[in-house]
């Protein structure tokens, strides 16, 4: 039954939405709102001021969840790979490796995605430094401007869905779900939308030659005994990186948490073998970890007073009413919200959907029985498709904003474009099998 007053829920969350599209601070947005509408309830009657009392446990709670703890970590660990160069080298190495391939430059810069995702998490630090690095040497050798753009924004986003993942880590919060187990559960998903992406590279470069060819042979005259070294220096410490973070998870070793801590002390000493470990590098990654994990905490402070006042005012149970009542049942709650989060993804970041869509969502979906870690993964991939979609997907502008002035942006759009319908085809892959995310947790706790 819906109330007298219960519009002032919707009403609340539309003008966060408008404030956050005209581009006021996330934090400030929210926290802004919930004062004011705070204040508009008690006038109406419709808002008991006692529910602000319980402000500031909730807050202090954030202060004291372990959980995020996960967040600076991986933020330290993704920006130390980037200011010392070692993601560099290891797409230039890679390069090499498959560039006697043909579209074998594309197809590394899809494996460097993934491995960067996998190690960084963080979706713009892939794009900006993959469209730094590979983007002018394919276009110099005759890579066909829409697959190189394409492949670049595409393995870009795979940090939204491989785990380590800050995206997964907050999702894990807000649904109230184990970190690990989300992680584990995201595997499976992020190695097929990565996989996807390799495939299409390979029939594109193969029916189509000109638009990916290898690599002229002076391009990669490098003797073996160089490249042996080459490979050891440069991919094999980010690779036993990632498996002593993922499998120290998997295996029930650490927590996301504490595999994240070990993670960013390994990067500390690959920079250190890199020999481009000093104090300027050190400053500025701990300078970006600093303002990166700052405004996430505050922009949990403001969702929490928003979420406190939206309850305040009985948003939840208008919401409830309304989304439990949709047609198809379960089903029509999973368009329902798969839409909104696609459509949100266009216009704000995925921290203000984490924080303003995700906890009204998750009661809807604990109430019609949606296992909550599937649908944090299925969440994961659609904002990674939503993140890559034409004309506002974030992973474009990424690109745009250090692609050469040669490379139009509708040439970076409809690259996009084959990519987008594969990660669509594999959402739909996961929401149709959800055991594609189930197995490895299930796995995994039988093991343990």
């Amino acid at each position: 039954m819906i109330l007298a007053y219960d519009w002032l829920g919707p009403l609340m969350f539309l003008i966060a939405l408008i404030l956050l599209s005209f581009g006021y601070p996330v934090a400030f947005s929210l926290g802004g709102v919930s004062i004011i509408f705070a204040l508009i309830g008690v006038i109406l009657g419709a808002f008991d001021p006692v529910f602000l009392s319980a402000l500031p446990s909730r807050i202090f709670g954030i202060m004291g969840n372990y959980t995020l703890l996960a967040i600076p970590y991986f933020i330290f660990l993704g920006s130390m790979l980037e200011k010392t160069g070692i993601a560099e080298k290891l797409l230039l190495t890679m390069g090499i490796l498959f560039g006697r391939l043909r579209g074998g430059l594309a197809l590394a810069v899809v494996i460097v995605g993934a491995l960067l995702a996998a190690t960084t998490g963080v979706v713009a630090a892939t794009v900006v430094a993959m469209g730094l690095i590979s983007l002018p040497i394919m276009l110099r050798y005759g890579y066909n401007k829409e697959l190189a753009s394409g492949a670049i924004v595409a393995s870009g986003t795979l940090g939204q869905l491989i785990p380590p993942s800050i995206v997964l880590v907050v999702l894990a919060d807000q649904l109230g779900i184990p970190v690990g187990s989300l992680f584990i559960g995201s595997i499976i998903p992020g190695l097929m939308m990565s996989s996807a992406f390799a495939l299409h590279v390979i029939i594109v470069s193969f029916i189509r030659p000109d638009v990916a060819p290898a690599l002229p042979p002076e391009e990669r005259n490098i003797s073996k005994k160089a490249l042996i070294k080459q490979v050891c220096q440069a991919m094999l410490p980010p690779l036993l990186l990632i498996l002593l973070v993922l499998g120290s998870i998997f295996f029930g070793i650490a927590t996301p948490t504490e595999a994240g801590a070990v993670g960013a002390l390994g990067t500390i000493v690959l920079a250190g073998f890199n020999k481009e470990l000093n104090w300027v590098t050190l400053k500025q990654v701990c300078d970006a970890t600093l303002r990166i994990s700052t405004m996430v905490i505050f922009i949990l402070f403001g969702s929490t007073a928003f979420s406190l006042v939206f309850r305040g005012v009985n948003g939840d149970h208008f919401m409830l009413e309304i989304l439990t009542t949709l047609p198809g049942g379960k089903y029509g709650f999973l368009a329902v919200s798969m839409i909104t989060v696609f459509i949100l993804g266009f216009f704000i970041d995925f921290f203000e959907i984490a924080f303003i869509v995700v906890p009204i969502f998750k009661p809807v979906a604990e109430t019609l029985g949606v296992d909550l870690m599937w649908y944090g993964v299925i969440l994961a991939a659609n904002l990674q498709t939503s993140f890559l979609t034409p004309p506002f997907g974030f992973a474009l502008f990424y690109l745009r904003g250090v692609a050469p002035p040669e490379l139009k942006t509708e040439e970076i759009y409809r690259g996009a474009i084959p990519f987008i319908l594969l990660q669509l085809l594999v959402l739909m892959l996961i929401i149709i099998f959800p055991s594609l995310v189930s197995f490895l947790p299930s796995l995994s706790t039988a093991r343990g």
